[in-house]
C-alpha cells in the first residue's frame, strides 16, 4: 500500500498548485531541508492518476541524480531505511523498477524517470506531460531549452524546485516568475517556515563559517536558509566580476559595428562542449564589445561554421593551443579544417590556468555584454554564455572541506574555459593605431585670434633643427 503522504502546512499552496490545473510552470524558491523533492516527486504521482502520461525528475547531474534520489536512504519516519523512491513508488504497491534506466512504471500506467541536466538531449520516448527541475540553479539551463517544446506540445508541466546560489539563471527565471501570472512562483526561507530552531540555525552557521571561513560560510548560510539571490555562488571564479559588472550597467543592448570584424574563440571539442564566444575591439574603447554567444547542437564542425558564416561572424577565430590534435576518425587536425571551411583560426598560445583565469576576470571588467529583450535572439542566446560565467566554479573537496584548484566539471566549465582564451585572445584582435607621419619641415601657423601654432612639439622642434644644422654643415 502508499502511505499517506503528509504535506507539510508551508508546502500546501505549491503542493495544490502542482497537481491542480491553473499553473503549468511553477517554481519554488525554498529554502535547504525544506523538502523538495518529496513534495514535487509525491505531487507527481498524484496527477499522473488523473493525467496518464510520462514524468520525469532531473537533477543536475545523471549520476547525482542516482546517488541522492535513487540509492539514497530516508532516515526518520515511517519510511526509515527505504530508498527516496522507494518510499513514493513502493514495489509492493505494484510500482515496477528498472535499476539500470532509474525508470518506474505505475500500476495505471503513468511513468516516471530520474534524468540528469548533463545529459538532456539524450532523453528520449513519447513526450512528457511533467518535468521537475531539482537545484534548478546548478542546473544546465539549456535543458529546459531542450525540454520547451515538448512540454509545450504535450501542455504538460514544468515545476523548477532550488535554493539560490547566487545572481545566476534561477535569479532570472525567478524574477520572470514573480512577475508573470501564468506562473505559479513561492519564496520561503527558514523564517516562514520556521522548520529549524534558532538553535539549529545557530550551529548550522557555526558549521559553514567553519568550512568556508567567516564572509563565505554567512553567505553561504544565507543562500541555503534564507533564500538570498545576493552576491556570487560560493566558489565562482568570476562571481565578483560579473556582478560588478551588472551594477556598471555593462550587460546592455550592444549592437554589431558593421566597420568591425566580429572574431570568434572556441573551446573546441564536441558540441555540447564547444561553446563559442563571439566579440569585436573596437578603436578607442577599453575592452571587447561580447556580441554573441554560440553552443552548437550538433558534433559537425561545418554546421558551426555555417552558422558563423549566416550571421556574418568572418574575424579571426581564435582556439586552444592543442588544436593540432588530429580531428576525431581523421588524420587532420582541426586547424586544417578551419583553414577548408575558409575561417581564419589562429591559436592561443599555452599559459596556466591561474594566468587564463586572471585575465578572464580583467577582461570582464573591461568588457560590455550585449543583453536584452526576450525577442532578441542575440541576448536569448548570450543568457546561457553570461549565466555560465556567473556559474564557472572550483570543485570542493568534501574529503579535505576545501576547494580543490581545478574548475568542477558541470554544464558551465567549457563556458568558462572558453572565456579564459577569450581573455588571452582579444587583444591580439586590436586594430593596429594609426601612426601619423612626423612632419619633415617646421611650420607656422596663425590663428584667428592672433596666436601662432606650429605643426611639432617643443622637442620635435628641437630635433627639426638639429637635423637643419647638420644638414647645412655637410653641405
Amino acid at each position: 500500500m502508499i502511505h499517506e503522504f503528509r504535506v507539510r502546512w508551508y508546502q500546501r499552496e505549491f503542493h495544490e498548485a502542482l497537481v491542480g490545473d491553473q499553473f503549468n510552470k511553477l517554481m519554488a524558491v525554498w529554502h535547504r531541508r525544506a523538502g523538495k523533492d518529496e513534495i514535487v516527486m509525491n505531487g507527481f504521482r498524484d496527477l499522473s492518476r488523473r493525467r496518464i502520461g510520462t514524468y520525469w525528475h532531473c537533477l543536475p547531474e545523471y549520476e547525482q541524480a542516482r546517488k541522492a534520489l535513487w540509492d539514497g536512504v530516508v532516515r526518520i519516519g515511517p519510511d526509515a531505511g527505504k530508498t527516496r523512491v522507494e518510499a513514493v513508488f513502493p514495489k509492493e504497491a505494484g510500482f515496477q523498477h528498472d535499476q539500470q534506466k532509474m525508470f518506474v512504471r505505475m500500476p495505471w500506467g503513468s511513468t516516471w524517470q530520474l534524468i540528469g541536466s548533463d545529459r538532456y538531449d539524450a532523453t528520449v520516448g513519447a513526450g512528457p506531460v511533467g518535468i521537475a527541475y531539482s537545484e534548478w540553479a546548478l542546473s544546465n539551463p539549456s535543458a529546459y531549452a531542450y525540454h520547451m517544446p515538448m512540454l509545450r506540445e504535450s501542455k504538460g508541466k514544468a515545476a523548477f524546485i532550488t535554493t539560490p546560489r547566487g545572481n545566476n539563471h534561477a535569479k532570472s527565471m525567478a524574477d520572470l516568475a514573480k512577475s508573470d501570472p501564468a506562473w505559479f512562483y513561492q519564496l520561503l526561507s527558514v523564517r516562514d517556515t520556521e522548520a529549524l530552531t534558532e538553535d539549529e540555525l545557530a550551529e548550522e552557521l557555526r558549521q559553514y563559517q567553519a568550512l568556508w571561513g567567516m564572509d563565505f560560510g554567512l553567505a553561504y548560510f544565507e543562500q541555503e536558509y534564507l533564500c538570498s539571490f545576493a552576491g556570487a555562488m560560493v566558489g565562482a571564479y568570476f562571481g565578483a566580476e560579473m556582478a560588478k559588472a551588472e551594477r556598471d550597467g555593462r550587460l546592455m543592448p550592444v549592437a554589431i559595428n558593421p566597420k568591425y570584424p566580429v572574431h570568434t574563440v572556441w573551446d573546441l571539442g564536441r558540441a555540447i562542449n564547444n561553446p563559442i564566444w563571439c566579440f569585436q575591439v573596437i578603436p578607442g574603447e577599453p575592452g571587447p564589445r561580447i556580441v554573441d554567444f554560440y553552443r552548437p547542437e550538433s558534433d559537425d564542425l561545418e554546421q558551426w561554421c555555417i552558422w558563423l558564416n549566416e550571421h556574418g561572424y568572418m574575424g579571426n577565430d581564435y582556439v586552444p593551443h592543442d588544436a593540432l590534435t588530429a580531428e576525431w576518425g581523421t588524420s587532420r587536425n582541426r586547424v586544417d579544417t578551419l583553414r577548408l571551411l575558409k575561417r581564419k583560426p589562429k591559436r592561443i598560445a599555452k599559459v596556466s590556468v591561474a594566468d587564463g583565469l586572471q585575465a578572464g576576470r580583467k577582461t570582464i571588467n573591461a568588457a560590455v555584454f550585449h543583453s536584452g529583450e526576450d525577442e532578441d535572439e542575440r541576448a536569448e542566446r548570450m543568457k546561457l554564455g553570461i549565466s555560465g560565467l556567473k556559474s564557472y566554479r572550483r570543485e570542493w573537496d568534501d574529503d579535505l572541506k576545501t576547494f580543490r584548484e581545478n574548475p568542477l566539471k558541470d554544464w558551465a566549465e567549457h563556458i568558462g574555459s572558453a572565456w579564459r582564451y577569450l581573455g588571452l585572445a582579444w587583444k591580439d584582435a586590436q586594430e593596429p593605431a594609426e601612426v601619423k607621419p612626423k612632419p619633415k619641415e617646421l611650420e607656422y601657423t596663425a590663428r584667428p585670434d592672433g596666436t601662432v601654432q606650429s605643426n611639432v612639439s617643443i622637442q620635435e622642434a628641437i630635433d627639426l633643427m638639429i637635423k637643419r644644422k647638420r644638414r647645412r654643415e655637410r653641405e
